[in-house]
């Protein structure tokens, strides 16, 4: 399986890129490793830094993958600055949160929402799925508040969570969640459309995709056999957004 991340070394080895394109995800690579681990080798390997600039552009993934990933980059001893190329939503807005300064294209966005799953099981298991999805939501509410420190209450980011809300880059300027607005650069087009089947409210804009060349019936045909495909793999490897 193809990495969601990509590492780079700059021409000044005290510093490196890292570039988060698409869906975070949980795969193994073999039988004793995960991502998280992957992630923290190839940091690892990077040797000793005092700049990290992050590059992000996902619809989200798993939660535990994305909570082992932010806590590297807060505990990294490294400046860790995040750059939000068009959309950093769900998980992947705890991971930027969880860095020492963002900075946000004043086209681009941040969403957030409480974490969900798919469930199964009788009443008494429900109400623990529910139970945890709560404990686990916490988390990122500890995450937020650290970043946001007196611009935002616990109970306006409960509020926000609640609500699925999109944030425009002012928007989280406002609420201590992004520290620098830079001017407005061309939006991604369609990150990864297959996620966003999830959220109730996604801006129009998202969905709209820059490239206006026309489309073949064939090209048509292979992108919703793809959608289909990866929608029932989503849902076979995801444990919640």
């Amino acid at each position: 399986m193809k990495k969601f991340w990509e590492v780079k070394q700059s021409a000044n080895k005290e510093e490196a890129d890292i570039y988060i394109f698409g869906e975070i995800v949980s795969y193994k690579w073999d039988d004793t490793d995960t991502t998280a681990a992957s992630f923290q080798k190839d940091l690892k390997e990077l040797g000793e830094l005092n700049q990290i600039n992050l590059h992000i552009n996902s619809p989200g993934g798993s939660v535990f993958e994305g909570i082992a990933i932010g806590n590297m980059l807060k505990q990294h001893k490294a400046h860790v600055t995040a750059h939000v190329d068009a959309l950093a939503a769900s998980i992947a807005s705890v991971i930027v949160a969880s860095c020492d300064k963002v900075v946000m294209p004043e086209n681009s966005m941040l969403m957030i929402h409480n974490p969900w799953t798919f469930s199964m099981g009788n009443a008494k298991e429900l109400r623990k799925q529910a139970d945890d999805l709560d404990k686990i939501a916490e988390s990122s509410v500890v995450t937020y508040l650290s970043k946001a420190s007196d611009k935002l209450s616990e109970e306006k980011i409960k509020q926000i969570m609640d609500e699925e809300t999109w944030l425009s880059a002012a928007e989280a300027y406002e609420y201590g969640l992004c520290d620098a607005v830079e001017s407005a650069n061309q939006m991604a087009a369609s990150i990864s459309t297959k996620l966003f089947e999830s959220y109730q409210n996604v801006p129009s804009k998202l969905l709209k995709p820059i490239d206006q060349h026309e489309v073949t019936q064939e090209q048509r045909n292979e992108i919703k056999k793809r959608a289909m495909q990866n929608k029932a793999l989503m849902g076979d490897i995801l444990g919640g957004l």
